[in-house]
């Protein structure tokens, strides 16, 4: 039986004991730790990374699989209720959810192997989450915690006073782009395209076979918006970029809806109705320009109908978000589309949490992408979108055994 408390992030009756048997060892210090954060050597169970966004919490959990004898002695007891909490429950109140059906089983990583988790809450419940880490004496179990995003720098002197634990952090994008070379090798569906995406009964979803040592661009959704030109796992360049993104699609739809929740806001979009916002060509010519090719039914100007009173009556909370929805993505493949001409590819990858749970937005840039590149450029998506940045942290530290053996090569 679990209890809900501390506003939406839930309470497990797990025994999680404070006095489990444990050496010194696993009592990290303070001090000295981002020396030891940056030496790359394979660290003591529990092993998480987490991804702090603007907006949503990325954590990733391994679960190893192979304990050997001594360390079913001297960590099985903690092992087993941290394993009981995270992996016994699909929802941590209101606000936290495991996504079950991303979970990866028996992965090799670091030598050992296990099941990913991938966990996700509001950044809004950082401090609750910390809170909550305390209260179930987690942060006497965990040696390190590896951090990457905008909140790694923004609640590390929390973490670290609060949790007395080793708080490692690196940058985001470069662990974004080692993550996904990492799941798209272990993963072979992990790469996808639609091939209809305006075919609502089949959308014809086929798997893409990714090589990262081909150049493409990396379109990474939050918040905000990053654009990547990347050549490689370690050479690539951040080429632009925009404000308007998952965060300003979420806050706009709150705004005017009176929502409360992405989940709300998206499931308001899939409902409704943009025509009835948007003025669209053939508003303005009663048809197609023909001269420049447009045809009537692409997007004059976003929210164009809400001028007139009529059009406001008519406009449902739906149609205000479905218009918002396509508004912030217009405005992302219109970027993404000049930079893959300017930088001459033909791949564009789109990540991020932003797509999480989000069909519909990964087929209007799917159908942008082709239109507007007439077939030559392909929106390529991600199972695991949202989670890349925290699965690079955890493989930034935690090498492989070749890693080890041969670190000049890393």
């Amino acid at each position: 039986m679990n209890t809900t408390g501390y506003n939406g992030i839930e309470h497990s009756n797990t025994n999680i004991n404070k006095h489990s048997k444990m050496s010194t060892s696993h009592v990290s210090p303070i001090v000295n730790f981002q020396q030891s954060c940056e030496q790359k050597v394979v660290p003591v169970f529990p092993w998480f990374a987490i991804d702090i966004g603007g907006t949503l919490v990325k954590l990733v959990y391994f679960e190893p699989l192979d304990l050997t004898p001594d360390e079913i002695r001297t960590e099985g007891e903690i092992l087993m209720n941290i394993r009981h909490y995270l992996t016994s429950n699909r929802a941590y109140g209101q606000d936290g959810f495991r996504d079950d059906d991303l979970e990866l089983t028996d992965i090799e990583l670091g030598g050992r192997r296990g099941n990913l988790h991938f966990i996700r809450f509001p950044t809004a419940r950082m401090s609750i989450f910390l809170d909550l880490c305390i209260m179930k004496n987690l942060h006497t179990l965990t040696f390190q915690v590896f951090a990457t995003g905008g909140g790694a720098y923004k609640f590390e002197n929390d973490a670290v006073n609060k949790l007395k634990l080793q708080w490692c952090k690196c940058d985001e994008l470069g662990t974004l782009i080692k993550g996904l070379s990492y799941l798209s090798k272990l993963n072979p569906n992990e790469c996808f395209y639609y091939e209809e995406p305006q075919n609502d009964a089949n959308l014809n979803k086929h798997t893409f076979n990714f090589d990262i040592k081909n150049p493409f661009l990396l379109v990474n959704i939050g918040s905000g918006v990053s654009i990547l030109h990347v050549e490689s796992e370690t050479n690539y360049r951040r080429i632009s970029g925009t404000s308007i993104g998952g965060g300003t699609f979420l806050g706009l739809s709150c705004l005017l809806t009176g929502c409360s929740s992405y989940d709300e806001a998206i499931k308001l979009a899939t409902e409704g109705d943009s025509t009835k916002v948007d003025k669209l060509v053939k508003d303005i010519y009663g048809g197609d320009y023909e001269r420049f090719g447009l045809p009537g039914h692409i997007v004059a100007s976003s929210f164009g109908h809400m001028n007139l009173p009529e059009k406001r009556e008519q406009a449902t909370k739906s149609d205000l978000a479905r218009a918002t929805l396509v508004t912030v993505l217009n405005n992302i493949g219109s970027i993404s589309m000049m930079c893959a001409q300017t930088e001459n590819v033909d791949r564009v990858l789109f990540s991020g949490s932003f797509l999480r749970i989000n069909d519909l937005s990964m087929r209007i840039l799917a159908y942008a992408m082709d239109y507007w590149s007439r077939g030559k450029v392909k929106a390529i998506f991600l199972e695991h979108e949202g989670y890349f940045s925290a699965v690079g942290c955890l493989r930034e530290f935690i090498m492989d055994k070749d890693d080890l053996i041969n670190p000049s090569q890393h």
